[in-house]
């Protein structure tokens, strides 16, 4: 399994800004190793992120993307000590899910 996603969540003037740091290959498919054989694709395909059980953002991520992606947006409402929830899916099928308190 993944490490940890690096969430950081602060809110201010009614606004939360939300950093998430990533840990995956984020494999293409394009690829070779040092014998020439290609590396098999995988990848981010979904991701998600909830503030009080509604959803603030999804998005879907593909090849074009690069390894431990960073993604970063922000939202109306939130409040300090409220909870941030990300979570990813990849293309076989791996999921990863991580929570931040809002500072």
């Amino acid at each position: 399994m993944a490490n940890p996603m690096k969430i950081r969540a602060a809110a201010k003037d009614g606004v939360t800004e939300v950093k998430v740091l990533m840990s995956h290959e984020m494999e293409t498919g394009q690829r070779k190793d040092a014998s020439g054989a290609r590396v098999p694709a995988h990848f981010i395909t979904e991701l998600s992120a909830t503030w009080n059980g509604k959803v603030v953002l999804e998005a879907q991520f593909g090849t074009a993307v690069s390894r431990n992606p960073f993604l970063a947006f922000k939202f109306k409402g939130g409040a300090r000590g409220d909870k941030v929830v990300v979570t990813w899916k990849d293309n076989k099928g791996d999921t990863r899910t991580d929570e931040a308190a809002i500072s």
